[in-house]
């Protein structure tokens, strides 16, 4: 069988497509048939060896965090699962689902559940509360848009021209293309939002802006930086973390499966393209969320 594999720490070069050993599930495990991965940023960030104290792996690797199959074979004691079954995976965790076996099912474990928990675990956010997602357009954003309208929360978004019609579609209530940090701060109809979700690279400065656009006793939640925090406010700030959570995950893909959750893929390849995909990351040309599917 073929996969995509590094055996150093580098640059997009390290990674071949090449044929390995089909593998065997131990004790308690599962054997996956792959229908699809995506590509996540954190996985570049691995690969270059840049979060090696953080994600601590030994060569050769197989990259990747997200994944979409159906299981093939089971290991010894893997009795609450069954071979057929689809199966979905991110950061750990694994999910029965409905549509597990399908490519495109990759592109939702790690950023929406980056998005549930920013939301709901993180920041608590309530019906009738007002949220601001800065950098909407990208994965988690879209995830982020849709949930938050679901549990009826007003939603302030930014996003570039391309991504507008889409974040409309998903219930964003108001758009802006970019924010002005030197301009007058952002609000809504003069009041400050509930939460803030920044979903992009801001300096210490811009992350300050967007603080103090946040209402007495909110919540700056950051995916790149948390943000400073006023006592005097009740401002809490946190950056986030995603956690594998089997629970949270299989209450996403009942969404999916229901039509209430809409999963946005912007290229499909062939995991033989997968240094290519990288190397498009690297250098900031990935249109967006990429799927990648075995070709043997």
């Amino acid at each position: 069988m073929k996969a995509a594999i590094y055996h150093r720490y580098g640059s997009s070069e390290v990674l071949q497509y090449e044929d390995v050993e089909r593998p065997k599930p131990g004790p308690g495990q599962v054997l996956l048939q792959v229908a699809g991965t995506s590509f996540n940023p954190v996985d570049a960030g691995i690969r270059g060896g840049y979060l090696s104290e953080v994600f601590a792996i030994s060569f050769p690797h197989v990259p990747g965090i997200d994944v979409a199959g159906t299981i093939a074979e089971l290991g010894d004691g893997a009795d609450t699962w069954h071979v057929g079954v689809c199966a979905g995976s991110g950061g750990g965790t694994g999910s029965r689902t409905a549509d597990g076996g399908t490519p495109d099912s990759a592109a939702l474990p790690t950023v929406g559940l980056t998005a549930w928990q920013a939301l709901f675990e993180i920041a608590d956010l309530l019906a009738g509360q007002t949220i601001l997602i800065n950098g909407a357009g990208g994965a988690v954003g879209g995830y982020a848009v849709q949930l938050a309208k679901q549990a009826g929360a007003v939603v302030t978004a930014t996003t570039k021209p391309a991504s507008a019609e889409r974040l409309r579609r998903y219930g964003a209530d108001r758009l802006i293309d970019y924010i002005d940090y030197d301009a007058a701060p952002v609000t809504l109809d003069g009041q400050p939002f509930d939460v803030v979700l920044n979903l992009i690279s801001t300096s210490p400065e811009q992350t300050a802006t967007l603080a103090n656009v946040v209402a007495d006793g909110g919540f700056l939640v950051g995916t790149m930086t948390s943000g400073p925090e006023d006592p005097q406010r009740g401002l809490r700030t946190q950056r986030i973390f995603v956690r594998s959570d089997a629970a949270q995950l299989a209450d996403l893909v009942a969404r999916v499966d229901a039509g209430q959750l809409q999963i946005d893929v912007a290229e499909r390849r062939p995991l033989s393209d997968i240094a290519a995909v990288h190397d498009a990351a690297d250098a900031g040309r990935l249109p967006g969320k990429t799927i990648l599917t075995p070709t043997d």
